[in-house]
């Protein structure tokens, strides 16, 4: 199928180049002409393990192509992704869906035969009905059909999470387009992903939902991590016993920092601004957003009480600074909070992580980035584990840091405490008393 990617950030580049390595014909699309030069040399503008490989293969096959030019693009293809930012809007908690409507514009005036456009980008509810009333005005319904399909990729398991997919979630309110999408994800169903066919509102409210639950778990265990730290109980002992109920599952219940990233954080808002819109209340999601929002105050309080509300002029190493492994994605990492704070008390600040440089650290004072774990940690007086990097998952503290007393401030649980003692490092972790 000949298929359009409008937008070429984390989801309109890993799905456009999945499909394409199903076979597809895929045209990624973008209006940033820098981007689109890079993509059409190989050069890839986020860290998702396995995608160069990827562009590189379908770009020689001559199945993936790049472009700047919407209406060519939309005019040669037969299905169009709407796959651009949808951010909270400044000074509320609201989706920002002015990309979205403006490629709903510009989608409008190009369509040249019957189109299936679909939004891949996360939307709140009755997106899809303002999108069609855009194509209304100078199209006839037979020409186009709107469907909602959502997109469940994982920052650093994308690749991953596109071809064995635990659900493939088709929103569409006629019978002819919900049957050429089921074609053009065949592949994946016949490997077993599970396909539902829902309407298009359902499908825009999944998405929400989804996510606000997934960032429910992680709120209530590190919620249930304060507890235990004060009555001396492990929470790896509780997320186990709670995990295996299957009623319940393992994932999400890991103990740690706040949630970041691209999605949790906007789309917990926007689930609720969506709902006060309606007179509902979902309390519940509220308030999740205001615990995680307390969630890096917390830590910090910890890191004070650990160097004896002692700050000024400690050097601190941060290990990894991104909101989680196998991603560069810097978005609403606790790090940009616990950094600026504690170089404002004083700290002396070095941080190590796998993906480089961070420009969000620029103009803090006496915040320096490091090309090596070693460097990170040399004369140091707290090591912070930010981030569950492999790189930081078996590294010998005593031979980084020598003839000094260590202190190990474990974000993530990463080792165990037991044999950090032995090896007479003063270690403290999350939730593990």
């Amino acid at each position: 199928m000949k298929l359009c990617m409008i937008g070429t950030g984390y989801v309109g580049l890993v799905s456009g180049v999945c499909f394409s390595d199903l076979g597809n014909q895929v045209i990624c699309v973008d209006k940033d002409d820098k981007k689109i030069n890079d993509l059409q040399n190989g050069i890839i503008p986020i860290y998702e393990p396995g995608l160069d490989e990827l562009v590189k293969k379908n770009i020689n096959n001559k199945r993936l192509n790049f472009s700047n030019n919407l209406k060519d693009s939309i005019k040669k293809s037969d299905i169009i992704f709407i796959c651009v930012g949808t951010p909270t809007k400044r000074g509320g908690n609201n989706a920002d869906l002015s990309q979205i409507y403006g490629v709903a514009k510009e989608l409008s005036k190009s369509i040249n035969k019957y189109k299936i456009i679909i939004t891949k980008s996360t939307v709140p509810v009755m997106t899809g009905d303002g999108i069609e009333k855009i194509l209304l005005k100078f199209n006839s319904k037979n020409k186009f059909a709107v469907i909602s399909n959502p997109e469940f990729l994982r920052e650093g398991e994308a690749i991953r999470d596109f071809i064995y997919p635990d659900r493939i979630v088709v929103g569409s309110n006629d019978k002819k387009s919900a049957r050429i999408l089921k074609n053009l994800y065949l592949p994946l169903i016949t490997k077993g992903a599970k396909y539902i066919n829902t309407s298009r509102r359902a499908a825009e409210l999944i998405k929400y939902a989804s996510n606000a639950f997934l960032a429910t778990k992680i709120t209530f265990i590190n919620e249930l991590a304060n507890l235990c730290e004060k009555i001396n109980i492990n929470i790896d002992d509780i997320s186990i016993g709670m995990g295996l109920d299957q009623r319940i599952g393992s994932r999400f219940l890991r103990a740690g920092p706040a949630y970041g990233g691209s999605c949790f954080p906007k789309d917990t808002k926007a689930i609720t601004s969506t709902a006060d819109k309606f007179a509902t209340n979902l309390s519940v999601i509220k308030s999740v957003i205001k615990s995680n929002k307390n969630r890096s105050t917390l830590l910090l309080k910890r890191v004070y009480k650990i160097l004896n509300n002692k700050v000024r002029k400690k050097k601190i190493s941060f290990l990894g600074v991104t909101f989680k492994a196998n991603t560069d994605d810097m978005r609403d990492s606790s790090s940009l909070t616990m950094i600026p704070t504690l170089s404002k008390k004083g700290a002396i600040i070095s941080y190590f992580d796998p993906t480089g440089y961070k420009k969000e650290f620029k103009k803090i004072k006496n915040v320096n980035y490091v090309k090596s774990i070693s460097k990170c940690l040399d004369k140091t007086d707290l090591v912070i584990i930010h981030t569950e990097w492999n790189d930081f998952k078996s590294l010998d503290f005593n031979r980084f840091i020598k003839n000094k007393k260590i202190k190990v401030f474990d974000m993530r649980n990463l080792y165990s405490p037991h044999k950090m003692i032995n090896k007479k490092i003063k270690y403290y972790s999350v939730g593990r008393g």
